[in-house]
């Protein structure tokens, strides 16, 4: 079933895909953006034109309010840069979905959509959480108007500090699919991601998700509250 204006995982199309896994190229992440709490960086990939993406967060909350946040799927239009509409097409398990979502695009770029399978683990002794989405691109036909993204690769990675805060990276590599050049691609890379992370800044101290449980999800360590 799709659901409607409201819910998914996305990050504009410059923000999320890639079937191939990620690069094993041994060149250094470039620091592109480094403002108010977040970093991001780029570095060129082996398998792609498209360069990859890392962007980083820390934030004094729990674990749980994070993945509150990032699995409520229905607000995501309200807050993830340029989300169209977006939603759970079917629910696996607790821990896996199969994920649809669509893209606004700048003119004169058609706008686009995808879908992915997600799955969220968490590591019994570190208690790192680990969120891994890869593209079911066939999944449902390709409707009008869209431009289906087919090759996808991102990650969520959720790491307890020693300081009670979580470090937040986010990692990518996508092909937007379509006529879109690598160069106006990798010239945009940096900006939906940035605002997006600020954005989970902000809406993660909100009390629905600091009141968060997830059964599946163990805290580490007592959580210190927002200074």
């Amino acid at each position: 079933m799709l659901l409607n204006k409201n819910n998914s995982l996305i990050f504009l199309f410059v923000f999320y895909l890639g079937t191939v896994s990620f690069s094993t190229t041994k060149d250094d992440w470039l620091l592109k953006k480094n403002e108010k709490g977040v970093t991001v960086y780029t570095r060129n990939s082996e398998n792609s034109v498209f360069k990859e993406l890392k962007a980083v967060a820390y934030l004094k909350t729990s674990i749980s309010s994070i993945v509150g946040l990032l699995y409520d799927f229905e607000k995501y239009p309200e807050w993830v840069y340029k989300c169209g509409t977006s939603g759970t097409l079917k629910k696996i398990s607790e821990k896996e979905l199969i994920h649809y979502q669509t893209v606004i695009a700048p003119w004169p770029i058609s706008n686009r959509d995808f879908i992915v399978n997600i799955k969220i683990g968490q590591d019994e002794i570190t208690k790192v959480v680990s969120i891994k989405s890869y593209a079911k691109g066939t999944y449902i036909p390709v409707f009008p108007n869209y431009v289906r993204i087919m090759n996808f690769n991102a990650s969520w990675t959720l790491t307890p500090q020693k300081d009670g805060s979580v470090e937040i990276v986010y990692q990518l590599l996508v092909d937007p699919a379509g006529a879109v050049p690598a160069w106006a691609m990798n010239m945009a890379i940096v900006d939906g991601p940035f605002e997006t992370m600020n954005k989970i800044k902000e809406r993660v101290f909100k009390e629905e998700y600091q009141k968060a449980k997830i059964p599946f999800i163990k805290e580490p360590i007592k959580i210190l509250s927002k200074n």
